[in-house]
């Protein structure tokens, strides 16, 4: 991994544009400026400049258009492979401690709790293979303000494109896809995220998944809980921080420090493939065969979710009592 300065990155269209004669007269002017302070950029300038002329001898002598046209390509391709491996990053201060948010061009690619570290040396992004980081900009600075809403209660979900290059398996990528879509304010165990992704013999892998989450809070695997309702495991072992996120989303957890649990019997909950969400007592409920239940900490927000008050226990009329 290597860290470029961020004004390099800025630079790098324009630093190639006028290699092969593409420029305008402003972008010109720039990059004269940038590689007259920047040994990095001046020598890449020559590379590109050198690699053009060779194109240009070949047009000189009449050389077959493919030729020219393969060298061209070569080209563009360094700069955008460049592109692909970038990630543009900040470290924020947030409620929660410093936080390092990072990007591709496609979208947000990590969310990290730094713990005691301010700076990129902090992040698993050093050690990350086949990346380029460069410090980022406005962009990050749009992402961490919704971030900071979503902290203070202003805001339910971060619409962020997302990018899950950092996944480190497919598995792990089915996981994070089926956990992005748990409501908010809701819980569902390892066991019931197991069987939505049709492994249902794997909650363990699951939780293992989960514990390497690279987009934490915006993929919400605080939402995800151990069958018996105890918040198990969270981003290694911040189980403080998944305890305050989801009382920030209104679910109720015991007041046990060293057995940090959801209150069952405090929420609601569906059944799976249903429609209408019930009081955990619902007779309906008895009927049926024992299955992973989402639970909601509230009826506004299973409703939020587009699920209808159960005809049978009607929680509309007789919500729970806390």
């Amino acid at each position: 991994m290597s860290d470029k300065p961020a004004v390099c990155v800025q630079i790098a269209d324009d630093l190639l544009a006028a290699a092969i004669g593409e420029a305008s007269p402003g972008a010109v002017g720039r990059v004269e400026l940038h590689v007259a302070a920047c040994r990095s950029c001046r020598r890449e300038l020559q590379g590109y400049r050198a690699l053009e002329g060779t194109v240009a001898t070949m047009r000189a002598e009449s050389q077959p258009n493919e030729q020219a046209a393969q060298a061209r390509e070569r080209l563009e391709t360094k700069l955008a492979d460049l592109r692909q491996r970038l990630l543009t990053y900040r470290v924020f201060a947030s409620p929660l401690g410093h936080i390092l948010i990072a990007r591709s061009e496609l979208g947000i690619s990590l969310v990290e709790y730094l713990d005691r570290g301010t700076s990129l040396k902090a992040s698993r992004l050093v050690n990350e293979p086949g990346v380029e980081t460069a410090e980022g900009g406005e962009d990050l600075e749009a992402a961490y303000r919704d971030l900071t809403e979503y902290l203070g209660g202003r805001r339910q979900r971060l619409d962020w494109p997302l990018d899950l290059r950092l996944a480190r398996s497919d598995f792990q990528r089915a996981v994070l896809q089926a956990t992005a879509a748990i409501p908010y304010g809701a819980v569902v165990s390892y066991v019931g995220l197991a069987h939505d992704i049709g492994k249902a013999s794997a909650p363990r892998a699951v939780a293992q998944a989960l514990r390497w989450n690279p987009l934490p809070i915006v993929i919400p695997c605080h939402r995800v809980i151990g069958a018996s309702g105890a918040l198990t495991g969270y981003a290694g072992s911040k189980l403080g921080l998944k305890r305050r996120l989801l009382r920030l989303e209104g679910v109720p957890t015991t007041t046990e420090a060293h057995a940090p649990a959801i209150r069952t019997q405090a929420m609601y909950v569906l059944y799976p493939g249903d429609r209408e969400y019930c009081v955990p007592t619902c007779p309906s409920l008895d009927t049926r065969r024992p299955a992973p239940l989402t639970r909601f900490g509230s009826r506004r927000h299973a409703e939020a979710a587009g699920f209808a008050p159960c005809t049978t226990c009607r929680p509309d009329l007789h919500p729970i009592s806390r």
